[in-house]
């Protein structure tokens, strides 16, 4: 059982990324410190820890060797709202394309979105038991009627009684539930930077939407369910809630930052990258982000920046952007016996993965450890050979590996051969013709 957010200690969320990725302890230890740090902070006097802001890392490491992965990791298990965002999506104001405040936006979407399901999750007793009610006056009368005494109580409790024994799950019934077919929306620039008020106003002028369903019971105890839901979550205390966690809580993973990075020898493109920079600085300096739900402060939001760093390094940046990472780790390059690792040792390796897919089938896969060796071993040999796309090439071994089993395991156990051994040979027979032919390797792997 994971402890509280307040009482995991750096060891201990360390410990917890271990169990699904394999190395880039570097890294582990810079988040676990960066997240651990957050709650130090809460601990100070709030004149202190106004002045104490988050250490933002920057992850240079090739693509596939885990920097996004230890980023969503932690954000899921320290319970933080979290969003990915490309660097080069992004353009400069100006031009048609994503600003950098759409990250923000974003993230508070997710925040609300985490917070509302908490609030759900605590009043969904009372909202399965005002359903079930509901539900009972539709089966025996009018669900407009006002007066549901008119039914003996008798009748009610024993229609309650065959409801709760899903006996009646399969009659159809008629419900009145808000239509959830989407609206024709027109699109403008700057709609998702429109002033709070403005755009709440808007969202009233649109009238709700209601209409009569034919489902049945077990549908309708569904739909009725998040109209119940709805009804008694307190909406005003869900966004202050979602404010306050994406402020103090919220983790922003910007990859792909090597792409905006700049020098004198890359020409034209430095007016739009340093013009990407200059907009992120604030950002990450800590500003006032309007959102549709009120303003957002980043100023205590953590950013974990990475890139390959292949063509351009960290000093093409912007001196002030640079600064505002202070935290720099470097990710290893993986190797064959990182990939070994990678297929046996996680909570759920990719060989666990297809066990247990092809076991919905009925067969039962087995691994021998030459075959987990040959399976390493070739997947290091294409990283060298080809493009070098790290723990990714896993996914397109195994998948060539597997291609006919997968595609005949009906048959298979339709004939009883549920017993199913990937030996060294089993291995070497599907891939290393297509290692040697490069082209084709190019094409399949």
């Amino acid at each position: 059982m994971i402890p509280p957010v307040s009482e995991l200690t750096p060891r201990e969320i360390v410990t917890e990324l271990d169990r699904h990725i394999i190395g880039q302890n570097l890294a582990k230890r810079a988040v676990a410190v960066a997240v651990r740090n957050r709650w130090r902070r809460r601990q100070l006097d709030p004149e202190l820890a106004r002045e104490v802001v988050p250490r933002n890392i920057v992850m240079v490491g090739p693509t596939g060797v885990g920097k996004t992965e230890i980023a969503r990791r932690l954000a899921r298990l320290v319970k933080a709202p979290f969003v990915k965002v490309e660097a080069s999506k992004f353009t400069e104001v100006g031009y048609v394309g994503r600003d950098v405040e759409s990250m923000i936006r974003d993230l508070l979407e997710i925040g609300i979105t985490m917070v509302r399901q908490e609030h759900a999750e605590s009043v969904r007793a009372a909202a399965q038991a005002a359903v079930e009610e509901r539900l009972v006056t539709l089966l025996l009368g009018d669900e407009n009627s006002d007066e549901p005494d008119e039914t003996h109580e008798f009748v009610r409790t024993r229609m309650r009684e065959k409801l709760e024994a899903g006996k009646l799950d399969e009659r159809e019934i008629e419900i009145n539930v808000k239509d959830s077919s989407p609206m024709p929306t027109i699109n403008m620039v700057g709609m998702d930077q429109m002033d709070p008020g403005m755009s709440s106003l808007l969202e009233n002028l649109v009238p709700e939407r209601r209409s009569r369903r034919r489902v049945t019971v077990e549908r309708a105890r569904v739909l009725l369910l998040e109209e119940e839901t709805e009804k008694l979550l307190d909406q005003t205390k869900i966004l202050e809630q979602a404010i306050e966690r994406t402020e103090n809580a919220g983790m922003v993973f910007i990859d792909e930052i090597d792409k905006i990075a700049s020098s004198d020898r890359q020409g034209n493109a430095d007016v739009s990258r340093q013009g990407v920079q200059r907009d992120l600085l604030p950002i990450v300096e800590g500003s006032a982000v309007n959102t549709r739900h009120g303003v957002v402060h980043t100023d205590q939001i953590l950013f974990i920046a990475a890139g390959a760093f292949h063509v351009a390094s960290i000093s093409d940046l912007m001196p002030e952007l640079q600064g505002r990472f202070p935290i720099r780790v470097e990710l290893d390059a993986l190797t064959r016996d990182d990939f070994r690792r990678i297929l046996i040792e996680p909570d759920a390796a990719i060989t666990k993965q297809q066990t247990a897919l092809m076991g919905t089938e009925g067969l039962q896969i087995s691994f021998t450890d030459t075959a987990i060796d040959a399976l390493a071993d070739l997947a290091a040999e294409a990283n060298a050979k080809l493009e070098n796309i790290g723990a990714r090439r896993l996914m397109t071994i195994m998948e060539q590996v597997f291609e006919d089993i997968a595609f005949d395991a009906s048959e298979m156990a339709a004939r009883k051969e549920t017993k199913v051994e990937i030996t060294e040979a089993f291995v070497r027979e599907r891939l290393e013709r297509l290692l040697q032919d490069e082209d084709l390797g190019r094409f399949v792997l």
